[in-house]
């Protein structure tokens, strides 16, 4: 399947992120959703907050977009009052009265997850944001998280090289949760990866995207960008069916 349903919205399973996006790249954005992405990833402490005005500014969320960000990142910032402030912040950059999907950035330890997810369900609960997800966590950081409100998405770093979260990958898959691999092109590529994009006359980034596809059908990569025609090579992606011969190279 090359989409997967998110905040309510059927959407491609190749995104994009925008760890690196400056208020130069609004127009970017606008080419982009142009290109087909449906997914757009933020977060309050990318580029110092360009990244979040940048796509505010393009105009794009709805029509079939889904714009997700996140907040609490640092030690202290999962406190009630920081994430609150973040939260309020996300949304005056966004320029939007409703968040599609939020996350938790990172689980703050000075903070009882609990604590800092019962903000997020406030809003939640008042229609400020639809869906919530969590980032850089275990299964049972994920199962607390459930006990306090769903949990929409699950936001780890894994790609082929690195397959720490094996276990997230397939728990997510098993309770309908969407995985979104940041970093998704990270990392050293395996020879046989190497080998399949020069015999498919492919980039190894598309190789790559296409096995995290195949991997689960809750994957739902976010490759970062700046540039219209590596976000287009990384649409196409969804179009490569790997072989059984290639998978079992790529272990």
């Amino acid at each position: 399947m090359s989409t997967l349903k998110i905040a309510g919205v059927e959407v491609a399973r190749v995104g994009l992120g925008t760890n690196r996006l400056t208020q130069k790249d609004v127009g970017f954005v606008r080419e982009a959703v142009e290109a087909g992405v449906q997914l757009i990833d933020t977060a309050h402490v990318y580029t110092d907050g360009d990244s979040e005005r940048a796509i505010g500014e393009a105009g794009v969320a709805g029509d079939g977009v889904v714009i997700a960000t996140k907040g609490g990142y640092g030690d202290g910032h999962g406190r009630p009052d920081v994430l609150r402030a973040e939260i309020e912040q996300s949304f005056q950059s966004l320029r939007t009265e409703v968040i599609d999907l939020y996350y938790l950035h990172r689980v703050d330890p000075g903070t009882p997850l609990e604590e800092s997810l019962a903000v997020i369900a406030e809003f939640r609960d008042q229609g400020k944001i639809r869906e919530v997800g969590i980032s850089a966590v275990g299964i049972e950081e994920i199962e607390r998280a459930r006990q306090v409100l769903p949990i929409a998405a699950v936001q780890n770093h894994y790609n082929v090289d690195d397959r720490g979260h094996d276990d997230v990958v397939d728990h997510c898959a098993e309770q309908g949760i969407v995985f979104v691999p940041y970093y998704p092109l990270k990392g050293e590529s395996p020879a046989a990866l190497t080998e399949i994009a020069q015999r498919r006359d492919t980039t190894e980034e598309q190789i790559a995207l296409a096995w995290l596809l195949h991997r689960s059908p809750a994957i739902l990569p976010i490759p970062g960008t700046r540039s219209i025609e590596h976000l287009r090579e990384n649409l196409a992606a969804l179009e490569i069916e790997l072989t059984e011969e290639e998978l079992e190279a790529l272990g």
